[in-house]
């Protein structure tokens, strides 16, 4: 949707509604483009903490001894 700026300011509250259903508005002075109201980027999902991934993995023995026991379980 375009619109110019006088408009704008008028309507400034239906622009922020329309811009929230993920509309895209540009707003023009003289016939110019000068502004662009676009909706915010989506948060990206985090991942969890590394401390929660490290605290659940027991080894047994020596760590060297786990990382061979590993490999070779991964190969066949």
């Amino acid at each position: 949707m375009k619109i110019n700026v006088k408009n704008a300011r008028n309507k400034l509250s239906s622009l922020l509604d329309l811009v929230a259903e993920g509309e895209n508005v540009t707003i023009t002075r003289h016939g110019k483009e000068v502004a662009i109201l676009v909706p915010p980027k989506q948060k990206i999902k985090s991942l969890p903490p590394l401390s929660n991934f490290r605290s659940s993995i027991r080894i047994s023995g020596s760590l060297s001894a786990s990382v061979k026991k590993g490999r070779e379980e991964e190969r066949y």
